[in-house]
């Protein structure tokens, strides 16, 4: 079952409950009372603002929803049902044979090598028609042709990726991610006509997605020097990047029409509408607002996703453990990965051991009223890692379970 996430949807007794934390989070924990840990909770007033705030920031450029980041079907569906937002980027060819069942237009994010669901592909019209592959290599389209030949296929739809990074030179070396080994407009083109002249493909995307702008925190108050040189790094990259990106879309364009030009993310989606050659934006962990956006100057989305564990021993006065809590995010081990604990304020977690896998030990003040049985709240840090530990979500919506939803996890479905 699809939720509602129109602008016109019932409104809070207050428009931004998220602001009060003492009364936002007992309001969860009272709705949530009959509940046992572990849980997790979509509150519908915060996936609705980070919806609408996250289509304002678009500024018309139509959004395609990053699945990775959300992994519950009905939310896409609910997404896909919202003005601003149009069609989905999956991570598996696994994931978008399941989704295109039910969605036209599903653009697989990384090149594949699963040749069971390359043969499915191939065998299917309706799903060929659907899904996009992304590739970035000669050897790629060879796979696909081993897997089956062009005259014994439908034809198949290919993205091609342009690689964004900065590469800034000494001492800074190359700032995003190691991704495609398309780099320039003449390397883009040349593949494009590589692909071009090869049956049984059909080039129809452009993706070029800026890591480095999207995903890098700038404004975290306790490092103003860090911050600040995390907003020169974007201003530098992007002003080189809308020069280059542009030259690669032109290339391919003397090749063949594109349907679209993807890039950015959630982080990044104002300069990324700003740039004429992008069509559309894919963005995902905005919606459910992890912690790691806090830490943005552009904007705040509001935590519509959060998680309770229980106390399970009391270690020493000053130490609760709550059973769980290693839910981390992807990105290089810190503690920035973790999740972070929001409620009973007042409470962290012990260096030596941080978020662990069976136990996390909480210290602080608030920590001497815990006993076994109560409850904490944390709220992850980025993007889907709830939703691979979850069978469900709640949604709260004016104080009260409204709905259940079930996460890939929940249909079982484990796809990476």
């Amino acid at each position: 079952m699809a939720i509602a996430l129109s602008a016109h949807g019932r409104a809070a007794s207050s428009p931004a409950p998220w602001l009060e934390p003492a009364s936002f989070w007992s309001e969860l924990d009272a709705a949530t009372t009959a509940l046992d840990t572990p849980f997790g909770v979509l509150h519908l007033g915060a996936l609705r603002f980070n919806a609408h705030d996250m289509v304002r920031r678009a500024a018309g450029k139509p959004i395609r929803v990053a699945t990775k980041s959300i992994r519950v079907r009905s939310v896409l569906d609910s997404l896909l049902a919202t003005d601003g937002y149009r069609g989905v980027l999956a991570f598996t060819l696994p994931e978008a044979l399941w989704l295109a069942e039910t969605i036209d237009d599903v653009v697989v994010g990384y090149p594949t090598a699963d040749r069971a669901a390359l043969i499915r592909l191939a065998a299917d019209e309706r799903l060929a028609s659907r899904i996009t592959l992304m590739v970035d290599s000669v050897e790629q389209l060879d796979l696909i042709d081993a897997c089956v030949p062009p005259n014994a296929r439908a034809s198949i739809r290919l993205c091609l990726e342009l690689d964004v990074a900065w590469r800034a030179g000494p001492p800074l070396g190359n700032i995003g991610v190691l991704r495609s080994p398309i780099f320039t407009a003449e390397d883009a083109e040349r593949f494009a006509r590589t692909i071009e002249s090869r049956a049984g493909f059909e080039l129809v995307g452009l993706m070029a997605y800026e890591a480095q702008i999207a995903g890098l925190v700038d404004n975290v108050a306790s490092r103003a020097a860090f911050s600040a040189g995390m907003r020169w790094i974007k201003r530098q990259s992007m002003s080189e990047l809308a020069e280059r990106r542009a030259a690669a879309v032109t290339a391919v364009r003397r090749v063949t029409e594109l349907e679209f030009v993807n890039g950015g993310g959630t982080g990044s989606l104002e300069s990324t509408s700003a740039d004429d050659s992008v069509t559309e934006i894919a963005a995902g962990s905005g919606l459910f607002g992890g912690h790691l956006f806090d830490d943005y100057r552009e904007f705040s989305p509001a935590p519509a996703a959060s998680f309770a564990l229980s106390v399970v021993r009391k270690p020493r006065e000053n130490t609760a453990t709550v059973l769980g809590g290693g839910w981390t995010a992807s990105g290089p081990p810190g503690r920035d990965r973790l999740p972070r604990v929001v409620w009973p304020e007042g409470l962290e977690m012990v260096p030596r051991e941080m978020a662990g896998e069976v136990q996390t030990p909480l210290v602080g003040a608030s920590a001497v009223q815990l006993h076994p049985g109560d409850r904490v709240w944390l709220r992850h840090t980025k993007s889907g890692e709830l939703s691979e530990h979850l069978n469900a979500f709640s949604v709260v919506d004016d104080g009260q379970i409204i709905d259940t939803l079930p996460t890939y996890r929940g249909e079982g479905k484990a796809f990476l």
